[in-house]
């Protein structure tokens, strides 16, 4: 007869082996028509595109920091503003504006908080220095940045990866530039983290690591 402790491994193993079946292809998360290029090297690259106005994407926020704190040591985040249109790409202006001035951990939540949160209105570079202002950066320096070369060069390529995404909504999850997928299609915010966790070891797998 086996013992308690038999029983609750094989349970907890089995358990596991299920949620890793659950996934399906075309159903789950998509399989790109061709792969993309990943900016991680040797690591597998966990790619959000999102943009700042979309609540869905505020939503996720907590579920990718809490992810975020256990992920594997092989397997990097990546954010990429999506330009699914030209009203989109003031946002990602911005948020390649705080890239440049190495200010996305200062101020990458508190500009999603402002826009749901507190319901602020920024719309032009000038709203958006004034708000920078008000959490101690140089309102000069988000001027001058937010028109850069350095800006228009990384816009460009996020205007020119959306589409080879094959997203036509965010947040969209793109893992090691081969697997897509969204919160809908994984069944919620927590089956989207399993999901990644599962893909990201089919994409280690598939590079034979």
């Amino acid at each position: 007869m086996w013992s308690k402790w038999t029983s609750l491994i094989l349970a907890l193993f089995l358990g596991s082996f299920a949620n890793a079946q659950e996934f399906e292809l075309g159903a789950n998360y998509h399989r790109l028509n061709e792969a993309q290029p990943v900016h991680t090297g040797d690591k597998i690259e966990v790619l959000e595109l999102f943009w700042y106005r979309c609540p869905h994407c505020y939503r996720l926020e907590p579920y990718l920091k809490q992810w975020l704190n256990s992920k594997p040591e092989s397997v990097e985040y990546v954010r990429m503003p999506a330009v699914l249109n030209k009203s989109w790409a003031f946002d990602a202006r911005a948020y390649y504006t705080f890239v440049a001035l190495d200010l996305v951990e200062k101020l990458h939540e508190p500009y999603f908080d402002a826009i749901h949160k507190d319901r602020k209105r920024i719309l032009t570079v000038e709203q958006l220095a004034d708000w920078a202002s008000e959490h101690d950066v140089d309102r000069n320096a988000i001027l001058d940045t937010f028109t850069s070369f350095g800006v228009d060069s990384m816009l460009a390529h996020a205007m020119d990866m959306t589409p080879r995404y094959e997203t036509d909504g965010v947040p969209t999850i793109i893992v090691d530039g081969k697997y897509r997928s969204k919160v809908s299609m994984a069944g919620g915010h927590n089956e989207l983290m399993d999901l990644i966790n599962h893909l990201t070891a089919v994409a280690k797998d598939e590079r034979g690591e």
